[in-house]
């Protein structure tokens, strides 16, 4: 099919939009107003010929069914965001439980501070790159992820990498939502969590009461969705001391309870060096995978961003924010082993032991916060605009916001968290086997194939002419990249959450790398399949020049 819609569709398109005679020739009258470029514009030979961006507001006429309010440019006075409040930002994503929770899981599973710390550190450092290239259009055009889609997904195939993005954001707004609940259920009196209602239902997962502090939490974090960009952008500028604050006094607490930090450095190694290895490849995959959603809808933020420069300052400190957040959870995690005995692993769990009225008020204050900020940022913007982006004119932000919220809870993320390995060689790895892909696909249509030139009016239309049109609306050549990168992740996948009992070792090695594998390969395949097109078209144009009898003599 990818093969005969690329044959089929440059004679379909000859018909409506004949091309340029030669040079010499006289200008063909032939629907002159809907003339478009087709492959030549995704070929970095012709890209300067593509307008950067818009210069008159009056050239811009957008197509009604694919625009409103939240996926037109941003205007310059709508670029208000500096340096600083992308940093905090950052921050107030950063200090959050799941990523408490994904430290506390590497010790958990026999990891000594050191090589926690440096695993966490070196996946954000990798992952800087992705996050500041695709961070790029949406500062340079003022677009946000689900409009640079249209770009190499297509009009109507953008649809498919948006709604992808947008379900792995509703299954972590329903994780981070649950933890919310989970700090609601530790002030709860005793009596009312040792009732039966505190006790697990085998259908549904969990206790009755656990769901219900679930669902309290998850009515009450829709006041702060409902507020917009704008609310989201002031409560992470305000939210992020905060949060360092209450960082630093769990900190001191750890400290004090667990006589300084020295259990921390006692805290060696429980694996063997081939274990490690083994466990080293998918816990660096896993990371990566904690933030490639944003990684992916990034241009949501840069997009309000002053500069390029305020973009790439403002997320530079993405690997050392991430990489001290760990070693503090790493720290409060093994000084737990001195205090109770035990590792707790969970933030709530552990707030829970350390007992005193003021002490869980303040601490549930601050889960609240982690988890609103975190939550309404990286998980609600993408699955919101991608809810809007497919249909304009029937969903506003609010409504795919609550949207975004209702399937979280049929996401059932108590299943999810049910242990470290779970969360993070099912959840985290499962997820980046989408995120890779799509990544790969996107950053290789923006820098290697359009060389940074977008076509801001065929971003906006539904025209057969759209340089973003392709086949119908979609394009074969990406969604053929995504399809080719995602199968070979499947085998591992299903053998993982155990459905199959046995694969080849290949198929376990790609999905312990299946950010890595998935992003280089669609990203590459999709490069290649444009090249092919684009080289095809080329020759096809020659050969109507000398050949097309429809088209005016030469000579003339």
């Amino acid at each position: 099919m990818l093969s005969v819609c690329f044959t089929l569709h440059p004679h379909l398109h000859r018909l409506l939009y004949p091309p340029r005679a030669a040079t010499t020739s006289p200008e063909p009258v032939v629907f002159p107003a809907l003339r478009r470029r087709r492959w030549s514009a995704v070929s970095p030979l012709y890209s300067s010929r593509q307008p950067n961006r818009i210069t008159h507001m009056e050239d811009f006429r957008p197509d009604p069914a694919l625009i409103n309010d939240d996926l037109k440019p941003t205007a310059a006075d709508q670029r208000t965001l500096s340096g600083t409040e992308m940093a905090s930002l950052w921050v107030g994503l950063v200090v959050g439980v799941p990523a408490y929770y994904l430290a506390g899981s590497l010790v958990d599973l026999g990891m000594a501070w050191w090589q926690g710390t440096a695993i966490v550190f070196t996946a954000n450092l990798i992952l800087l790159l992705p996050l500041v290239l695709t961070g790029h259009p949406g500062t340079r055009y003022g677009i946000s992820f689900p409009v640079l889609a249209r770009s190499s997904f297509g009009i109507r195939g953008a649809h498919i990498a948006t709604l992808l993005r947008a379900l792995v954001g509703c299954g972590w707004y329903g994780i981070e939502t649950w933890i919310g609940g989970e700090a609601i259920f530790l002030l709860l009196p005793g009596f009312v969590k040792a009732s039966s209602l505190a006790k697990p239902v085998a259908w549904l997962g969990t206790s009755p009461l656990e769901f219900a502090c679930f669902i309290v939490f998850w009515f009450a974090q829709l006041g702060a969705v409902w507020k917009g960009m704008d609310g989201i952008r002031q409560l992470e500028k305000y939210a992020a001391p905060l949060l360092m604050v209450l960082t630093g006094c769990l900190l001191v607490w750890s400290y004090v309870r667990a006589g300084g930090f020295g259990h921390l450095f006692a805290l060696s190694s429980r694996l063997s060096s081939s274990e490690f290895w083994a466990l080293f490849f998918p816990s660096l995959t896993a990371n990566i995978s904690f933030w490639a959603t944003l990684a992916l809808n990034i241009p949501d933020f840069t997009r309000y961003a002053k500069s390029q420069k305020d973009q790439i300052i403002g997320q530079a400190g993405l690997p050392v924010f991430m990489g001290a957040f760990t070693l503090a959870g790493l720290v409060v995690t093994s000084s737990t082993k001195v205090i109770f005995g035990t590792l707790i692993s969970s933030p709530v769990q552990l707030l829970g032991r350390i007992g005193g009225v003021w002490t869980k008020i303040l601490s549930i204050f601050g889960i609240t916060l982690a988890v609103i900020t975190t939550n309404i940022a990286a998980n609600v913007v993408a699955p919101a605009n991608a809810l809007v982006n497919l249909s304009p004119s029937k969903f506003t932000f609010r409504r795919g916001a609550l949207l975004t919220a209702l399937i979280g809870i049929a996401c059932q993320p108590w299943r999810l968290l049910q242990s470290s390995e779970s969360f993070v060689y099912t959840w985290l790895v499962g997820n980046s086997a989408l995120m890779g892909p799509i990544g790969g696909i996107v950053l290789s249509d923006y820098y290697l194939v359009r060389n940074t030139n977008l076509s801001m009016n065929d971003l906006y239309t539904g025209s057969p002419g759209g340089a973003y049109y392709y086949c119908g609306g979609y394009n074969l050549a990406a969604i053929g990249a995504l399809v080719l990168g995602v199968l070979p992740v499947v085998p591992g996948f299903l053998h993982k959450v155990g459905i199959l009992g046995s694969v080849p070792n290949a198929f376990t090695i790609i999905y312990n790398n299946t950010w890595f594998f998935s992003f280089i390969l669609s990203g590459a395949l999709y490069w290649a399949f444009s090249s092919v097109q684009s080289q095809r078209d080329d020759d096809d144009d020659d050969h109507h020049h000398h050949t097309d009898p429809l088209l005016p003599n030469s000579s003339s």
